[in-house]
């Protein structure tokens, strides 16, 4: 970089002065030697293009106090700006440094740099004057140019970058998708992230499934209480998909793998930060803001959302009961309702690093929410009970008034060892979850009949939950080589839950009677101890393995409150408590993988794992949950967990860089399959008979199927993204009476486009279809994470059904004005395609359930990022020559004497 000639001369007098100062007093030189300067501009070596966001660390030899050798130590750090430029100060002009160069999909750059070049020094001792002193201020700083950064197949496994979307790298058995600069998702929730991620399908309750199962939800690495609608998008970093799960993660991982959703927390040199803004078009608002402040050994994050809500929601239900003994209901109901929500999240956090091997980081979250849903259902029924024809006009009204809030901290420790990768991590997780519901139901019928299941009342549904949950963990990691390492972990997981429910009668007088029969009470301890060990290592150049073991034992304590009647109580009912507990033995799961490349950036692996499924909540409560109506379910206290045996053959290959292909072969077997099944039974209220779901642990089943994805970069304006995924299913169970769907081939596809129309204008595109699908006959337990399969994505028991196809469009368009600022205009459901139509039937009914949400639905969104990513923004003037450790661990701003 050229300087003008009044900074050249400037620059000499200052050096002159000093050298005549160091004439009178050559102790105080010492201390006041002139520092140096390192910049520079990273871009890539293809394109030629400037990098954003890389990592600079600046390296010199120190003597390591424990080893007592010399080893690299970071002094000072940057990070690289929109133009691919970086810049270092205050550094010690004598000595040799080492700078590496790190970005994501890149391989590492090295080089070795000094201030002092001998060749120019060589006249100083002889007075070489003026000369001299203009060789001196041309040290003082350091122009490394362009950097040219190469793409590192090898580290990328399959991954692409394309400059007009967001970075993708799709490993053979995770994919992790950097969704920050998703256009779709801007202003929405973890579902419309979610939308746009290849291998993942979200219906439109938000629920997910991958590869047709439910996916166990992660944030930040660890099970979560929050649901996939309470995490704002614009929070999120990047998605994991993880469709077969080693050893060292969770085992009860079996049914569809784990979906992570890492949250943001930059930990850029200086100050940045993120605030946004949006409104939908029914004028619901939304904005947010991200902050971080990175300087010397601290490093400070902070994240804040709000969210308004209102989402219409209509649908239709055909539904035909046989009762048996002549006994048939056939029922069509029209539901139409509104839900609205209003959403707070905060989440504060520092890092310290204590020095350059040791950090300690603290967290806590905050979040807050209420919402109110307020719907109308209008019921004809038509019922046939011992030969005589009854019909009821029935309209039902129900308001539903909710609040949740959650809380967690975390506290977090990580000792670097002197070689590197060799680490020792360990943290804490805590978190609480409080709700309340009330639901307010009036049904009035409008007919002559007066026949109790069709009669007037009014009713309040009451339930109050409170969840605690810990998580404590400590990892290991050891390269005990260049190829080998060892990797070992202990866990704790633990939940407590505590559950009321209860039914009142309203009366005119407004006067509430509690329905005893009907209310219960519920709460468990959910325990599980896990330990893990894995070795990875290689055969030669091209042949890799990983070999692990975990071990598990999990214990579960629950008891039930219900009421029983008693003619010695006031109330005619005295409530019975009862308990139960599993304690599930130590089970192992081996995982094992193998990788084989090949010639022309193609590679195969072939995975195996053996994993859980353990009964949920809503699975293992014995009492009926009466809240609605025409699905009555009740869970199984002696239900056993399933074990799933897990088989991937993957196939990857990379064509010039710019355009990759994955295809990945997968069969699950399930052993104890966790099904449903019906039973007829009275209800305690009305005393006609009803059905009543529950849940057998079955025969076995299997899931098969083919997954395609692909990303290609058309041109420079051009890249497309898609994945198709071709699957069958077959569950088999011993008992005749339980009917099952006989396997169909199902498939679904995604495909994401994305156009630069100018400099400043992207357009972005999504598509999905689902084709007729067999509805499973189990239904999962939905987790904490609020991520699983709904009940009407499962048959009701003793059942089998499918949804029929579906499809839909979704689009962005965005304009990037001024500095680091943007506006969104998308849209949902172009095309009012999206229609949930699912069909089921067995010996006791058939039913049709057809539902529509937020179709063609537009949001407005602004975006404006700021910051200065200086190492020395805050920096205290040096007092000395010798400042001392100042940031810790990478390259945060340190200062580092000779």
């Amino acid at each position: 970089m050229r300087k003008s000639a009044f900074i050249k001369i400037s620059l000499l007098f200052i050096i002159g002065f000093l050298n005549i100062k160091s004439f009178a007093q050559p102790n105080r030189n010492m201390q006041q030697m002139p520092e140096g300067t390192v910049l520079g501009k990273v871009i890539d070596a293809v394109s030629g293009k400037p990098i954003e966001a890389v990592a600079i660390q600046l390296l010199q030899n120190k003597l390591d106090s424990a080893t007592k050798k010399m080893i690299p130590t970071p002094v000072n750090g940057a990070i690289t700006n929109a133009k691919g430029e970086f810049k270092m100060s205050g550094i010690k002009l004598m000595g040799q440094y080492q700078i590496e160069i790190t970005g994501i999909g890149y391989k590492l750059y090295e080089t070795k740099f000094s201030f002092v070049d001998p060749s120019k020094m060589k006249n100083q001792s002889s007075g070489g004057g003026m000369g001299d002193m203009s060789a001196m201020a041309g040290m003082l700083e350091k122009d490394l140019g362009n950097i040219k950064l190469s793409i590192d197949n090898k580290q990328l496994e399959g991954v692409t970058v394309s400059a007009t979307a967001s970075r993708a790298v799709l490993a053979i058995d995770r994919k992790i998708f950097s969704v920050d600069k998703d256009l779709v998702a801007a202003g929405g929730s973890a579902v419309d992230a979610l939308k746009n991620i290849p291998a993942v399908s979200v219906d439109i309750d938000g629920n997910l499934t991958v590869r047709n199962g439910s996916p166990i939800i992660f944030v930040d690495g660890r099970p979560t209480n929050l649901t996939l609608d309470q995490i704002p998008a614009d929070q999120i970093e990047t998605i994991e998909v993880i469709t077969n799960p080693s050893a060292k993660f969770d085992a009860s991982s079996g049914s569809a793998g784990i979906v992570n959703i890492v949250l943001k927390k930059a930990k850029r040199v200086g100050y940045n930060g993120n605030l946004r803004a949006g409104v939908d078009q029914r004028g619901k608002l939304n904005g947010g803001l991200n902050a971080n402040l990175r300087q010397g050994k601290f490093n400070i994050f902070a994240n804040g959302h709000y969210n308004q809500r209102q989402s219409p929601n209509i649908g239709t239900s055909l539904r035909n009961t046989f009762m048996g003994n002549d006994s048939t209901i056939r029922l069509m109901q029209n539901d139409n309702s509104t839900n609205k929500g209003l959403f707070r999240f905060g989440k504060l956090g520092v890092d310290y690093f204590m020095d350059n091997r040791n950090t300690f980081t603290i967290s806590g979250m905050l979040m807050q929410g209420n919402f109110k849903n307020n719907g109308r259902s209008e019921i004809n029924v038509d019922s046939v009970f011992n030969g005589a024809t009854k019909h009821a006009n029935i309209v039902r009204n129900s308001l539903s008034d909710g609040q949740f809030r959650n809380g967690g901290g975390t506290l977090g420790f990580v000792h670097n060892f002197p070689t590197n990768g060799h680490q020792v991590s360990t943290d804490i997780n805590i978190s609480k979850s409080k709700s309340n519901f009330l639901n307010t139901v009036n049904n009035s019928n409008n007919s002559d009949s007066q026949d109790p299941l069709f009669g007037n009342f009014n009713q309040l549904q009451g339930s109050l939950s409170n969840t605690n949950r810990l998580t404590a963990q400590v990892d290991y990691t050891n390269p005990i080589t260049d190829k080998a390492k060892i990797e070992l972990g202990a866990r704790l997981n633990q939940t407590i839950m505590d559950n009321e429910a209860n039914y009142f009668s309203l009366k005119d007088n407004l006067q509430n009677q509690l329905l005893y029969p009907l209310s219960s009470a519920f709460g468990y301890t959910d325990r599980v101890w896990a330990a893990y060990a894995t070795y990875t290592s290689a055969l030669g150049e091209n042949f890799g393995y990983q070999v692990g073991l975990r071990a598990e034992n999990s214990s579960y304590d629950g008891d039930v409150t219900k009421y029983q009647a008693d003619i010695n109580s006031s109330t005619g009912y005295t409530p019975v408590k009862s308990n139960f507990k599993i304690n599930y033995p130590i089970s192992l799961f081996p995982s094992i993988f193998l990788s084989q490349k090949l010639k022309a950036e193609q590679e195969f692996q072939l995975n195996y794992s053996r994993k859980i499924n353990r009964p949920g909540f809503f699975q293992l409560f014995p009492n009926v949950d009466y809240s609605d109506a025409l699905n009555l379910n009740r869970g199984n206290p002696n239900l056993k967990p399933e074990f799933v045996n897990s088989f991937e053959l993957s196939y990857s290959k990379n064509f010039n860089k710019q355009n990759n292909f994955i295809a990945s072969a997968y069969y699950k077997l399930t052993t104890d399959l966790i099904t449903r099944y019906q039973t007829t039974e009275n209800n305690p209220i009305t005393g006609k008979p009803v059905l009543i779901s529950s849940y057998i642990n079955a025969n076995s089943s299997y899931v098969t199927g083919l997954e395609l994805i692909t990303k290609n970069t058309l041109t420079k304006w051009w890249d497309i993204t898609g994945n198709v995924n071709i699957y069958t299913s077959k569950i088999k169970i011993n008992d005749p009476s339980i009917q099952t769907a006989k396997p169909i081939p199902s498939w679904f596809g995604k495909l994401v486009t994305n156009f630069k129309l100018q400099k400043a204008l992207s357009l972005q595109f999504t598509g999905d279809y689902t084709s007729k699908t067999v509805l499973a006959a189990g239904g999962r337990n939905s987790g904490g994470g609020g991520g699983g399969r709904g009940p009407w994505m499962s048959v009701s028991g003793n059942a089998q059904g499918y949804t029929h196809p579906t499809y839909g469009v979704d689009a962005a368009l965005k304009y990037d004005f001024i500095k680091n600022a943007s506006v969104t205009l998308s849209v949902n459901d172009i095309f009012k395609t999206r229609i949930s139509d699912m069909y089921q039937e067995s010996v006791y009914y058939n039913q049709r359930d057809t539902r529509v949400r937020d179709q063609q639905f537009f949001k407005l969104s602004f975006n404006w990022t700021f910051g200065k990513f200086d190492a020395s923004l805050f920096k205290r003037k040096k007092m000395n020559g010798d400042d001392g450790m100042q940031g810790g661990m990478q390259g945060g701003g340190m200062q580092g004497g000779m």
